[in-house]
Order: structure tokens, then C-alpha cells, then sequence
């Protein structure tokens, strides 16, 4: 039985397990590595946070990004963009050196028995573990708007969905939504010689500020300090502090993390979308139906009226929402069990361990409590650190721990490599 299954091979589950070991853990981390990005992110997409704030995580700090890049003989610039190629190579880089060996298996359910928890993989192998952690990212949380649900995937597609975009080369798009996925899809579709326009409710695009080159004098830095999230004392908070937001009553957090880092593109992104792209903006999206073609769709103004317009494919670029309901993966019984904060979300304590002792979740679907650092790569170190201290702390308890803490939250059922 392992001390430790980490369910999930992103930048969360890989520093995860980095930890982990090198807490002497008996860890296993499942699932193909970076797949997310890999398979879930348009080639040609560049990352919208500084190259100083995407590293993952390992206890020693040996595997950073800075290091990858020296280690290729690539230098690496100060600000961004950096390209989501040069990201998955060193997320990959950073499996093959920072952590055991994962197991690419997919996990298909995630169940409890006695004395921890059992996970089933695809080809029905199942595996005996005391704790686990969900580090399964962004997208089994995709939204799709109520008029979008239910039309055939040839018609309509979430922004995660595609690894590519060669699929949509002249023909007619429609990409819904204001923020940095909606803008940089809009974009790269352009680019290839997609007809595409933008869909938004917003009456205007939101445009995130440029670093200031250079040393900042000091009184700028008082006043608008740089962090992992931007500029300015709140972004600081969200990401230097979890700890302390954590801590910030329900309501508050909640409201923060809900209201911080609304939609908003890149500031290297403007022109290329300013330059390129037809955009709608101040229109709400009120029905989709499919006609010869594609589809029609409905909108109505923000001072009234309404407009038709048809088109070939919409792309929703209508974010996630992490809803107890969509860990699919975990079994009913054991998701049922798992107490809900604002929204939908499943609550974690101060060390991520959710409300089933030893089921421990890690990423953004952890944002509503440890707040919008936990949707960035940035979140992966204070995330890794401070859930492995959870997870030894849950196994020093040992089974008598186990059943005690199931009495008051639910009944227990019985040299770098190349």
C-alpha cells in the first residue's frame, strides 16, 4: 500500500510528487505528464504569466525554469511571452529528473476502503494507497452557457478542447468570451486565416499593463508592487499569501476569488487582436440552433435589440467552474461525502486535505479557498509544501486517525537526464 497516490501529472501533480519523495514518502504519481497542456492548449499559445513565476516546484529549488533554459543553451527573458512548447518541454524535463518515474496510466475511479483508498486505472489494474491527491487541473471543470449545451461537438467546442486550430483553416468562427483563452483562440485563428470574430457581453476588451522595464524606483514598487499575479497589493496578497487568504472568512474568500483577475488579455496580445479580428462586444449570447451549415445565433444588446448572426463552429471560451460534481472520477459514494463551500466547490482545510480524512485536492479547484494563485502555475510551490506536511501529518495519525476523522465528516465504509 502507498503512503501517496497523486492523481494528475501537471505542474501541481509533479511538484506534488517531488515533495513527497523527498519526504521519504512511498509516492506514485499517475497519469501522462503535462497532458493538460499537451492536449488541451492551441500550439502557437503563449503563457501569460512571467517566466520568473512558472516554475515547478521540487524542495531544493535544482529543477527551476531558469535551469532547463541554461541547461538547452537557450537564454530566458526576464518578462513573457513564453511559448507553451518551451513550457512542456521543461514540464516534461522536470518529470524525468525531479520525480519518480509516473505511471501513465489514467485513473478512472478513485474509491475508499479501509485504511485509505483504492484507484482503479483504464486497463482495470487497482491500486491500495493510505492517502491520495486529486491534482487533476482545469479541464473536467469546462463551462459551457446553458443556450451552448447540448448541440453536437462538431458545432460547438470549449477552448480546451483543442490542441490545434489547423482544423478551422478558412472556415468561419465564432469565439465566445473576453478573457486571455478567448482573446489569444481569436487571435491564432486569425493568424492561420480563420474568419473570426469575437462574442462578448463585456461593452469593452480589458487589457492587463506591461512590466516596466528596467529597476523600478523604489516609491513605484511601494505603490504598485510586482507579483507572480501583476501589479498592485492585491495581486501581491493572492500571490504571497494563500495562507493568510485561506483564513479571510467564507464570504470574503469567495468574493475575492470570484472577483479578482476577471477577463482580461495579455498586454502582448493587444495589438495582434486589435489588428486582426472583428469583435461584438455588449452582446449577450441568448440562443444557439443549428441550421444548414452551422449555426444561428441570437444575441441581444445591452440597450436592447437583438441580432442574428450564423456561423460555421463557436469555440466557448467561458472558463471552469470546479463543481464537486464534475470529479467524475471520484466514486459517488466517496463525492457525495465531500463537504461544498460557495459555488459548488469542494472545501480544503489549511493543509488541502478535503473534508474526507486523506483525500487531499490540489490546482485550481482549490482557488475558492487558497485563492487565485492556485489557477496559476505559481500556486504549484506554496501547494506542494504545504499538502505534503498535510499528508504526513494525516499518516503519523495512522488508521485509528482514519476512523475518528470519519465519525465527525461521513461513516468510513468498510546528474539530469536528457
Amino acid at each position: 500500500m502507498y503512503d501517496l497516490l497523486v492523481v494528475g501529472a501537471g505542474p501541481y501533480g509533479l511538484s506534488l510528487a517531488s515533495h513527497a519523495a523527498a519526504a521519504g514518502l512511498d509516492v506514485r504519481v499517475l497519469g501522462r505528464p503535462m497532458a493538460t497542456w499537451l492536449g488541451h492548449m492551441p500550439r502557437g499559445t503563449l503563457l501569460d504569466s512571467p517566466p520568473w513565476a512558472t516554475n515547478l516546484s521540487d524542495p531544493e529549488g535544482r529543477w527551476r525554469l531558469d535551469v532547463f533554459r541554461a541547461f538547452r543553451g537557450a537564454a530566458l527573458p526576464d518578462t513573457g511571452p513564453l511559448p507553451l512548447e518551451v513550457f512542456t518541454e521543461y514540464g516534461l524535463w522536470f518529470a524525468r529528473n525531479a520525480v519518480p518515474p509516473p505511471d501513465e496510466r489514467t485513473v478512472t475511479e478513485v474509491s475508499p476502503c479501509r485504511g485509505g483508498f483504492e484507484a482503479r486505472t483504464e486497463d482495470g489494474e487497482t491500486l491500495a494507497t493510505r492517502t491520495v491527491a486529486l491534482a487533476v487541473g482545469l479541464p473536467p471543470f469546462a463551462e459551457l452557457p446553458p443556450a451552448l449545451r447540448g448541440l453536437p461537438s462538431a458545432l460547438v467546442s470549449h477552448s480546451s478542447d483543442h490542441a490545434g486550430l489547423g482544423r478551422f483553416r478558412d472556415r468561419d468562427v465564432t469565439v465566445l468570451g473576453a478573457g486571455q483563452s478567448a482573446l489569444e483562440t481569436a487571435a491564432l485563428l486569425a493568424e492561420q486565416g480563420s474568419r473570426v470574430r469575437l462574442l462578448a457581453r463585456a461593452d469593452r476588451l480589458r487589457w492587463n499593463t506591461a512590466p516596466l522595464p528596467g529597476p523600478r524606483p523604489w516609491w513605484h514598487t511601494a505603490v504598485a508592487p510586482h507579483s507572480a499575479l501583476g501589479r498592485g497589493w492585491r495581486n501581491g496578497f493572492h500571490a504571497g499569501r494563500p495562507d493568510l487568504f485561506r483564513r479571510l472568512p467564507a464570504r470574503t474568500r469567495a468574493r475575492l476569488a470570484a472577483g479578482t483577475g476577471g477577463p482580461a488579455g495579455a498586454w502582448w496580445l493587444r495589438e495582434r487582436v486589435e489588428r486582426t479580428v472583428e469583435t461584438l462586444l455588449g452582446r449577450e449570447l441568448l440562443s444557439a440552433r443549428e441550421v444548414p451549415g452551422g449555426l444561428r445565433l441570437e444575441t441581444a444588446g445591452r440597450q436592447g435589440g437583438r441580432q442574428v448572426l450564423e456561423t460555421g463552429h463557436l469555440i466557448a471560451a467561458t472558463g471552469f467552474r470546479a463543481l464537486r460534481a464534475r470529479l467524475g472520477l471520484v466514486s459517488p459514494g466517496l463525492r457525495a461525502l465531500l463537504a461544498t463551500g460557495a459555488g459548488g466547490a469542494p472545501e480544503v482545510g489549511l493543509d488541502f486535505e478535503s473534508s474526507y480524512p486523506g483525500l487531499f485536492l490540489a490546482g485550481p479547484v482549490t482557488a475558492a479557498d487558497f485563492g487565485p494563485a492556485m489557477r496559476s502555475v505559481h500556486g504549484a510551490s506554496f501547494t506542494a509544501d504545504t499538502l505534503v506536511r498535510g499528508v504526513r501529518r494525516r499518516l503519523r495519525e495512522g488508521p485509528a486517525g482514519w476512523q475518528a476523522g470519519a465519525g465527525r465528516r461521513g461513516e468510513m465504509p468498510d546528474g539530469a537526464r536528457p
